[in-house]
């Protein structure tokens, strides 16, 4: 069975509080190795963790989502530290900016990110970076903050431009590309995900939404990133497994700690 890696789940979500359970054991069956899980808010931490807690193939991050900003504004990068020591958090985030929504003004999104990079720093932990519709911004974030030292960076979900990208790859970045690849108007998505170097490059399906086609309107589930990963692969002319190596390794890379899968 194919290799899979969801590097982007929200297990945490009130759409899997029935089946939990059965949506994991999917997911493993499916041939899903690794996941992690992602905290958006900081009151929902001991969720996330605990989920991450309970199954040995399931990792987390520490943070707080920009649209909920506003209400982290007292949130330290001391206290994303403190929390963030757990073996299973693997990241910080995801923290960045959404010009889209404007759910939180942009200097609150600015200094709740200013606090995650700084404890993704002290912590020697993958920042795991939102962003949409604020291009210049957060390169100029991402460019002041790697210029501070080593950091890894993970642009998740990427459908911003090809600028972005460009200064992103420049500090070291990699992307994660999720089902919004296959859907049929996503073009520019598209274009990216053929141009980022291949050894910058995971998958994800940021599940329970961006369910890719053939599940799309539905419930997205961690099992679907094999949907993800095969359009990935015959997006850039990869065998299955050349594909599932590829991404693997890139996987590991960015997130050292946790131990590959045996096979």
């Amino acid at each position: 069975m194919t290799l899979l890696i969801d590097s982007h789940v929200n297990l945490h979500h009130h759409s899997f509080d029935e089946d939990r359970e059965a949506v994991i054991e999917r997911a493993r069956e499916a041939g899903v190795g690794r996941m992690i899980t992602i905290c958006d808010k900081i009151e929902n931490f001991g969720q996330v963790i605990a989920i991450a807690g309970e199954h040995d193939d399931i990792y987390a991050s520490v943070g707080a989502h920009p649209h909920y900003a506003k209400d982290h504004l007292d949130l330290t990068a001391e206290r994303l530290v403190e929390l963030g020591r757990h073996d299973k958090v693997v990241g910080v985030g995801e923290t960045g900016l959404d010009q889209h929504y404007k759910f939180s003004p942009l200097e609150d999104q600015v200094a709740v990110f200013r606090a995650h990079a700084k404890a993704a720093h002290t912590l020697g932990k993958t920042l795991i970076i939102h962003t949409r519709e604020a291009d210049d911004a957060m390169a100029e974030l991402l460019e002041e903050e790697a210029g501070k030292g080593p950091l890894r960076i993970l642009m998740h979900c990427y459908t911003s431009g090809a600028e972005l990208a460009r200064r992103a790859l420049k500090i070291g970045a990699y992307f994660s590309f999720s089902g919004i690849m296959t859907f049929k108007n996503a073009n520019e998505v598209r274009d990216i995900a053929r141009e980022v170097p291949l050894d910058r490059v995971i998958v994800e399906t940021d599940c329970p939404y961006l369910a890719p086609i053939p599940y799309r309107g539905q419930r997205c589930e961690p099992q679907h990133v094999a949907e993800v990963q095969k359009a990935f692969a015959a997006l850039r002319g990869l065998g299955e497994e050349e594909a599932s190596a590829l991404l693997a390794d890139n996987f590991h890379r960015l997130f050292p700690t946790i131990p590959r899968v045996v096979r």
